[in-house]
């Protein structure tokens, strides 16, 4: 999503906090496109409908370089989003006030309500909101 000009320097923070979350997920989907990929090499011309089928082996080396391929850019894609939700942890991590700290952690690593957060912090939901735009205030975006 590109940041538009437009936004608050708050809301530039929120939306680079939130694409940990988004890229995590990502990471799931891609991983499980692999093993549906990495299963399909397994037996990529298995048809059973107790027909004969022929199977010419270039057809096979074309699938499989193809299968090869897709796999590779996969795995970049994996390795990308990787790097950008690590990117997000390493600048809470840098965050100096603990407090600060575990509340960015739980909003935007584990996507806890802030109702959740207020009671796992133990202060009101006004202070942790409070905690929040103070938080924000101190984040800088790596």
């Amino acid at each position: 999503m590109p940041v538009d000009k437009e936004l608050t320097e708050n809301e530039k923070k929120k939306l680079f906090l939130k694409s940990y979350l988004r890229d995590k997920q990502a990471v799931i989907r891609i991983e499980e496109q692999l093993a549906e990929l990495r299963a399909s090499k397994i037996s990529p011309s298995l048809i059973s409908d107790g027909m004969p089928h022929g199977t010419s082996l270039s057809d096979l080396s074309d699938y499989a370089a193809k299968v090869d391929e897709l796999e590779r850019e996969l795995i970049q894609k994996r390795y990308d989003r990787i790097c950008s939700f690590q990117r997000v942890q390493t600048a809470i991590e840098a965050v100096e006030d603990e407090a600060e700290k575990d509340l960015l952690t739980y909003r935007y690593l584990r996507g806890m309500k802030w109702e959740e957060i207020a009671v796992k912090m133990g202060y009101t939901w006004r202070h942790t909101i409070r905690v929040h735009g103070q938080a924000l205030e101190n984040f800088k975006m790596s």
